[in-house]
């Protein structure tokens, strides 16, 4: 997830992508009159005109794919609400925005009613501010933990007027002076206090495993720590993110893993390796991974976390394409 967050052309998250700048307001009687008519009648976007046989406009994917901001922006416009009317003409059936707390609340409030009145859900956002470079979350008592709380308390509010049900924590950098289980007994602390504000709310934080290629030093790298971290905390609203993409690089053996930690997964991320673009165009073998997730029983989202292999309308287009391709 993060990676993108901090390079240009990926989406939002925290204020750091160049998506931040577009319009932030939205006017919330503009989008009570456009309640009342379909969604793509709304002065703005209009369904662009797909030519391929595979992007039939309308074909719903049965697998809950999750688009983010600016993946479309060539068919759709910078506008966000218009971004989201587009992916749902296109199929797609579920929203993902990293950055949705830096967002107005006008605006989280128009994207939830949105995805509401599509028939969409939110995916997950970020919830804590995450440092790159220092320990924080693993130290235990102290100034970070209080702030990692009060961004839990932060983010059900957000979650609440954009009608999301997970958000996204990771635990930040590995203290190199501390031995690895007392830095665990730490975040699990962290992490216990955390779902006990959660749990009254129906909300689930997904710890995501980062890979020591992007994210050179960080504490939670993978599946069976996530895994050993989820069952100690014991929570409905403590579970595993699995970003293949991430986990492909760090560990591979991807099936096995999200068999051995399948009763705390709650939700997926996608990106081929390498590059971290859209499925078809890396070594992952995204058909047999999609199946074996739908084999299973999984009803969740799966996070489209990846950049457009081409530029412009063709790349948008190659997305959809991909996804046809793979999923179902």
């Amino acid at each position: 997830m993060p990676r993108f967050a901090r390079c240009a052309g990926a989406f939002l998250f925290l204020g750091k992508s160049r998506y931040m700048h577009r319009r932030k307001f939205i006017n919330t009687t503009l989008l009570m009159a456009a309640s009342t008519t379909t969604a793509t009648s709304v002065k703005g976007y209009q369904p662009a005109a797909l030519t391929h046989a595979n992007l039939k406009s309308g074909d719903r994917f049965q697998m809950s794919f999750a688009p983010h901001a600016g993946m479309f922006r060539h068919h759709a416009g910078e506008d966000i609400l218009d971004q989201i009317r587009f992916a749902a003409d296109q199929g797609f059936t579920a929203w993902e925005d990293n950055g949705m707390p830096s967002r107005a609340p006008d605006t989280q409030k128009a994207i939830g009613q949105l995805l509401e009145r599509l028939n969409m859900r939110m995916g997950v956002f970020v919830a804590n501010q995450i440092n790159w470079t220092e320990p924080t979350l693993v130290l235990g008592a102290g100034k970070y933990r209080e702030q990692f709380l009060e961004s839990i308390r932060t983010s059900i509010e957000v979650a609440k007027r954009c009608n999301a049900k997970w958000v996204t924590v990771v635990p930040g950098h590995l203290d190199l002076r501390t031995e690895l289980d007392f830095q665990t007994a730490n975040l699990i602390e962290s992490l216990k206090q955390a779902v006990a504000i959660l749990e009254p709310h129906g909300l689930t934080m997904v710890l995501e495993p980062l890979n020591f290629r992007d994210h050179p030093g960080l504490f939670l790298t993978k599946t069976s720590q996530a895994y050993l971290i989820c069952k100690a905390v014991d929570s409905p609203s403590c579970k595993i993110l699995y970003d293949i993409y991430h986990q492909q690089i760090h560990e591979g053996n991807l099936l096995p893993n999200i068999d051995a930690a399948w009763d705390e997964i709650a939700y997926f991320q996608i990106g081929d390796n390498p590059g971290r673009k859209e499925p078809t165009t890396g070594e992952i073998n995204y058909k047999n991974v999609l199946a074996h997730i739908d084999q299973k029983g999984f009803t969740g989202i799966l996070g489209m976390e990846h950049g457009n292999s081409k530029e412009g309308k063709a790349g948008e287009l190659r997305v959809i394409e991909a996804y046809r391709e793979v999923g179902k």
